[in-house]
C-alpha cells in the first residue's frame, strides 16, 4: 500500500469490465475524494449490495440519504448509547465471559469477538434471543454476494420476511427498541417506507456485529503482542479509548469503501471521467507516514489524529459512538475478570488477515483462573 501511494496517490485499474475504476491512495487524496461527496456518489454501492441488503441508505446521495439518516441517528443518540454501554453491553459481555472464565484459556475470536456484537445488537432490535444463532448465519451470508449470489439473496430474502413481520407486529405497541421506532416512524408526515425500515435493519444487523467483531479482535491483537502496552492499559483504563482508536487507525475492519463520479473531477492533477468507479482506500490515509511516523506499528501512545476508519464526510458511520463503548466495556471485562490475559505460546502469533474486510481468524489466549 504504501509503494502504491508513493507512486500514484491515485491509480487508474480496471476490476469492472464495463467501467473505468480508479483507486485513492493517502491522506489527502483519501479526505478529499470523502469531502466531495456532490461528485463522488455513493450511489454505485446499490449496483453491488441492492439484492441482498435492498435500498440501502449506504446507496444513497444528499437529499434522499440526508432525509433518511437524520431519523435513523435518533436511535444512536448520545443518551440512548450511554444506556446501552451502562447495563446491556456489560450485560452480554459478562454473560459470554462467564462461559470460558474457569477455564483458563480461550479462543477469543470463536468464544467472545465474534458474539457479542451481534448479541448487543438483537438485544438493541428486541430480537428473540433464542434466534440469535440463526440471524447471525443470515447476516454473513448477505455479505457473500459477491463470491455467492444465491445463497445472499436467499440469506436476504429470508431475513426480509421476517423483519417485515416484527415491524408489522410492533406497530402499536409501546417500546423503545430499534424496530419499534422504526415501526412508527414517519418521513416527511407519512409513514417510513417498509422497504427503507427493513434495509436498514438488515444492514444494521450486519454493520453493527460485524464491523464491532473486527475492530474488537484486531485491538485485541494489538494489545496482546505488545504486552508493554497491554499491562499500561490494565494499570490505567483511561488508556482503553486511545487504545480503540489506534486499533482502528492500525488495522480498521474496512479497508475501503466505493464511489462513483457523477461527472468529470480533477484529484491529485488526475481527471477522473464521469462515470468512473473510484474505491477510496482508507485504511492508506490510517497509515500514511506524512500524517503518521512509524504508521505500521502499533503505538496506544502516539499523538492522536482522525482517523478514517468510520469514514469522512457525510456517510461517516451512524453507529461509531455505540462501537468505541462496546469495545470500551469489552476491554475494561477482559481485562478485569482474565487475570494474567496473555498469547497462548503453543499456538502461531495471530495475524490480522482479509482484503477489504479485516480482522484475525483466531485469538488463543491464557489466563490464571
Amino acid at each position: 500500500m504504501g509503494s502504491l501511494r508513493e507512486a500514484f496517490g491515485l491509480e487508474e485499474f480496471s476490476l469492472w469490465s464495463d467501467l473505468p475504476s480508479y483507486m485513492v491512495f493517502g491522506a489527502e487524496a483519501v479526505t478529499k475524494a470523502y469531502l466531495k461527496a456532490p461528485t463522488f456518489s455513493n450511489e454505485i454501492m446499490m449496483r453491488v449490495y441492492t439484492d441482498s441488503f435492498g435500498a440501502s441508505i449506504n446507496g444513497m446521495d444528499a437529499p434522499e440519504h440526508t432525509r433518511y439518516r437524520r431519523l435513523f441517528q435518533q436511535a444512536f443518540m448520545p443518551a440512548q448509547v450511554l444506556k446501552w454501554g451502562a447495563h446491556l453491553v456489560p450485560e452480554v459481555v459478562n454473560r459470554l465471559i462467564d462461559s470460558f472464565a474457569g477455564t483458563g484459556k480461550a479462543e477469543l475470536v470463536r468464544d467472545f469477538t465474534s458474539r457479542y456484537p451481534f448479541d448487543v445488537v438483537y438485544a438493541q432490535l428486541g430480537l428473540p434471543p433464542e434466534e440469535g444463532a440463526v440471524f447471525q448465519k443470515l447476516a454473513v451470508g448477505l455479505m457473500c454476494i459477491l463470491v455467492d449470489y444465491p445463497h445472499a439473496v436467499e440469506a436476504s430474502r429470508k431475513m426480509g420476511d421476517y423483519l417485515l413481520t416484527l415491524l408489522h407486529e410492533r406497530r402499536s405497541i409501546k417500546s423503545d427498541d430499534i424496530v419499534t421506532m422504526l415501526a412508527q416512524a414517519e418521513v416527511g408526515g407519512e409513514r417510513l417506507p417498509d422497504d427503507i425500515a427493513v434495509s436498514f435493519l438488515r444492514q444494521l444487523l450486519n454493520a453493527s456485529g460485524d464491523t464491532t467483531y473486527r475492530g474488537t479482535s484486531s485491538l485485541l491483537v494489538g494489545l496482546l503482542t505488545n504486552p508493554d502496552q497491554l499491562e499500561a492499559v490494565r494499570a490505567d483504563r483511561s488508556l482503553i479509548d486511545q487504545a480503540i482508536d489506534e486499533a482502528l487507525r492500525w488495522d480498521g475492519p474496512l479497508t475501503a469503501m466505493t464511489r462513483q463520479t457523477l461527472s468529470d473531477v480533477e484529484l491529485m492533477g488526475v481527471t477522473i471521467p464521469a462515470g468512473s468507479k473510484v474505491d477510496i482506500v482508507q485504511a492508506s490515509l490510517n497509515r500514511d507516514p506524512s500524517r503518521y511516523p512509524d504508521p505500521d506499528k502499533f503505538d496506544i501512545f502516539r499523538e492522536r489524529k482522525r482517523h478514517s476508519a468510520f469514514a469522512l464526510g457525510p456517510h461517516v458511520c451512524i453507529g461509531q459512538h455505540l462501537a468505541r463503548i462496546e469495545m470500551d466495556r469489552a476491554v475494561n471485562a477482559l481485562l478485569d475478570r482474565l487475570p494474567n490475559l496473555r498469547l497462548d505460546p503453543d499456538y502461531p502469533p495471530p495475524q490480522i488477515v482479509g482484503f477489504n474486510s479485516r480482522a484475525p481468524l483466531e485469538l488463543r489466549v491464557l489466563f490464571d483462573a
